[in-house]
């Protein structure tokens, strides 16, 4: 069973080991990519593909249908999911507030492959989502440069192919 941290243990775990987390590319059938404008730090004010951490004693798998219930409001299987990679994500802030250290994720990325786009997404993370096409998330200013990677990444594997 996935364990829960309170405020001071995280900030330490922040402080001194890397996070590990699951984002997820979710793209619809005809090309539109999800995309939502961060709440919290890190990358606060950034559009971000949805994502979260991996508590620790949860199986990939679990923190994978967990994550897609609170970023998606629906319960998707990692099954259903093409791998992108594994990623370094550094932050100079923290989800936590506290000046002096930063943010160090190890990244697993998953895309996801829909046939429409979902409507009523969740807003704990995220204060408004937009459907962008490849070329409108690549040209547009806010959204990260981390999730701009997996884009390119997959633009570029759709040309070779």
């Amino acid at each position: 069973m996935a364990q829960k941290l309170t405020l001071q243990e995280f900030a330490q775990i922040i402080k001194l080991t890397p996070l590990v987390s699951i984002d997820l590319m979710v793209r619809t059938k005809t090309g539109k990519l999800l995309l939502g404008l961060r709440s919290n730090e890190p990358a606060k004010g950034f559009f971000f593909v949805p994502g979260g951490r991996i508590f620790k004693d949860e199986k990939i798998e679990d923190a994978f249908d967990r994550l897609t219930v609170e970023e998606l409001g629906v319960k998707l299987n990692i099954a259903e999911a093409h791998s992108l990679g594994v990623y370094q994500h550094f932050y100079p802030t923290n989800a936590i507030g506290t000046q002096g250290f930063g943010t160090h994720y190890v990244v697993i990325a998953y895309e996801l492959l829909l046939d429409e786009e979902i409507q009523h997404l969740p807003k704990s993370q995220h204060s408004e989502y937009q459907w962008m096409t490849m070329q409108q998330a690549l040209c547009h200013p806010k959204v990260h440069p981390n999730s701009k990677t997996y884009f390119r990444q997959k633009f570029q594997s759709e040309i070779v192919a």
